[in-house]
C-alpha cells in the first residue's frame, strides 16, 4: 500500500483513508458477515489427507488488493504474450518439434516428462489451441517488477473465489466501491462460454453443446466445478453421465442421449479414459480419447498440456517466447537453478538454507522446502531427497514479495501476496479478466499462499483510469 519512501501509493489513498476512519469493530463485523455468507453459499475446498476436516472455508480478507490501470495494462500485455507462446510451444512439441530440433530445449526434458502424451503427437487440435484456460501466478517484488512464479495450464482452479470474493465485497462495502472505478470481473462466465463455443469441432454446424466434466463430489475443487457449470448454464457431468458411441461423446439425460461437443474437463489426463490411460480409473469416460483424436469433441484444456505446467519447462519460457514470437519476454521469470544440471545441483545442495526448492511436477505448496524458514532437520531430510533424484527439482531465491494490509482481530498487519490472473484463449483471440485471484499468506512472514497450506484470498481491484486501455481484451 505504500511507496518506498513510506507515502501511500496513489491508488490506495481512499483505502488508507477508509482504514484510518473505520473502527476495528466494524471491520470485525464485516469479516464475520463475509464468513457467514461463504458458509451459506457453500464455497468450500477439501484438503486430501486431512482427517479432521473434509470440507473447509478458504479464509477471506476484507481489505482488497488494488492495482492501477497502468500496472494492469503492462501485466495484461505480458500475460497475452506468454499464453500465446505456451500454445505455440505445445502445438510444436506435438507437431514438428522445431524447438527441439533447434536445440533450444533439451529433448529429454520434453519426451521424458511424465505429462508428455505420445498419443497427442501428430494430433491436430481445433485452432491449434491447447491451453484454453490458464492461471498464471505472479508476484511483485518492486515498484515495477512483477515475476511469473508458475504457469498453471492443466486444470487451473480458483476462479470461483475471484467471482465470489467480488460479490461479497460489493455487498459488504458498497460505499467503498462507490468511491472507486473498479473493473468488472462478473463477465468472466460469458467470456469463458464464448471461448469454449469458439473451439468446438469444425464439423459442428449447430450451437455447440458444452459440459463441465468433474471427478465428482470428493474432489477438492468440486464446489468450483458445480459453480462454473451453473454460471455457464451447462450440465455438470461425471464420467458415468457420458458414453462414447462411434467415436462420438453423448450425455445421458432424462430425454435420452445428447451429443456433447466441448468438455471443460477438470480431470487430470491419467484419469480421463481408462481405455487410453489408467485402466483403474472409475471417474473417466471409456473411449473419450478415441473420440477426441477423431476430432469429434474438444477437450479444454487439451490432453498433454501438463508439459507446459512443468517447473523445469518454466525455466525455458524466455527462450520459448523468443523462439516463437521473436521478442523478449515482457514478464520476467524468477531466477531458477535446474537441479538436473550438475553445477546447479551443487550450488543448491550447498545453499539449501537460502533457497526455495520445488518439485518440477509439484503443486499446491506440497513437496517444497522454504530454506530460510526450515529447521536443520527439515533441510537435512530434504537434502537426502534431493540427492536421490536431483532432476526432479528446481530451486529459486527467496524473493522479497510485496505485502498487502490484512485484517486480523488484533489489528491490521502486512502479509505476503501473489496474484493469479485468468487468461482465456479461443478462436477469436486471447482475453484476460481484469483482476484475478489474490492469495495471501496469513501466517506472519510466511511466503506460502496456497489454501491447502493455510493461505487465504482477497478481492483484486483493477482501478480504471486514464492510464488504462479502454479495452480489456486483445485479439
Amino acid at each position: 500500500m505504500t511507496l518506498p519512501d513510506g507515502k501511500i501509493r496513489p491508488v490506495y489513498e481512499k483505502i488508507a483513508h477508509w482504514l484510518a476512519n473505520t473502527p476495528s469493530s466494524f471491520l470485525s463485523a464485516r469479516h464475520a458477515q463475509a464468513e457467514l455468507l461463504f458458509r451459506r453459499i457453500g464455497i468450500t475446498f477439501a484438503v486430501y489427507g486431512d482427517k479432521d476436516a473434509t470440507e473447509r472455508l478458504i479464509p477471506f480478507d476484507i481489505i482488497p488488493r488494488l492495482l492501477d490501470g497502468g500496472e494492469w495494462a503492462r501485466l495484461e500485455t505480458g500475460l497475452i504474450q506468454r499464453v500465446k507462446a505456451l500454445n505455440m510451444f505445445l502445438a510444436d512439441i506435438y507437431g514438428a518439434q522445431e524447438i527441439l530440433k533447434a536445440g533450444r530445449i533439451p529433448a529429454d526434458l520434453v519426451h521424458g516428462n511424465p505429462q508428455f502424451r505420445p498419443e497427442m503427437v501428430g494430433c491436430k487440435v481445433p485452432h491449434d489451441i491447447f491451453v484454453h484456460i490458464a492461471g498464471i501466478d505472479l508476484v511483485r517484488i518492486g515498484e515495477n517488477d512483477f515475476y511469473v512464479l508458475e504457469d498453471n495450464v492443466r486444470t487451473p482452479s480458483g476462479v470461483s473465489y475471484m467471482l465470489e470474493n467480488r460479490e461479497v465485497m460489493m455487498r459488504l462495502t458498497p460505499d467503498l466501491f462507490a468511491e472507486h472505478r473498479v473493473a468488472p470481473v462478473e463477465n468472466y462466465p460469458d467470456m469463458l462460454l464464448a471461448s469454449l463455443r469458439s473451439v468446438a469441432p469444425v464439423n459442428v454446424a449447430r450451437e455447440p453443446v458444452i459440459a463441465v466434466l468433474t471427478p465428482g463430489q470428493y474432489n477438492s475443487a468440486y464446489y468450483e466445478h458445480s459453480f462454473l457449470a451453473d454460471k455457464l448454464g451447462v450440465e455438470l457431468c461425471e464420467g458415468r453421465d457420458l458414453l462414447v458411441e462411434d467415436d462420438v461423446v453423448y450425455m445421458r439425460t432424462t430425454e435420452g442421449t445428447k451429443r456433447v461437443d466441448v468438455l471443460y474437463r477438470r480431470i487430470d489426463d491419467d484419469f480421463l479414459d481408462p481405455k487410453a490411460f489408467r485402466a483403474d480409473s472409475i471417474i473417466g469416460v471409456p473411449g473419450l480419447m478415441r473420440a477426441y483424436l477423431a476430432g469429434n469433441v474438444t477437450l479444454a484444456n487439451a490432453v498433454g498440456t501438463g508439459v507446459a505446467d512443468d517447473k523445469a519447462i518454466y525455466t525455458y519460457m524466455p527462450e520459448i517466447i523468443d523462439f516463437y514470437l521473436g521478442e523478449p519476454a515482457i514478464l520476467k521469470n524468477v531466477p531458477t537453478w535446474r537441479c538436473r544440471e550438475p553445477d546447479a545441483y551443487a550450488y543448491v545442495r550447498d545453499h539449501l538454507g537460502e533457497l526455495v526448492v520445488k518439485e518440477v511436477n509439484g503443486s499446491g505448496g506440497y513437496g517444497m522446502l522454504v530454506g530460510p524458514h526450515a529447521s536443520l532437520a527439515e533441510r537435512e531430510t530434504f537434502a537426502a531427497k534431493l540427492a536421490r533424484n536431483p532432476e526432479n527439482f528446481i530451486a529459486q531465491p527467496t524473493l522479497a514479495l510485496s505485502t498487502c494490509p490484512t485484517f486480523f482481530e488484533s489489528g491490521i498487519a502486512p502479509r505476503h501476496v501473489d496474484l493469479r490472473p485468468f487468461v482465456l484463449t479461443g478462436s477469436t483471440g486471447v482475453k484476460v479478466v481484469p483482476g484475478g485471484l489474490t492469495r495471501v499468506a496469513l501466517k506472519e512472514k510466511s511466503l506460502v499462499v496456497n489454501s491447502s497450506q493455510g493461505g487465504g484470498t482477497k478481492d483484486t481491484w483493477i482501478i480504471e483510469g486514464s492510464a488504462q486501455r479502454q479495452s480489456q481484451t486483445q485479439t
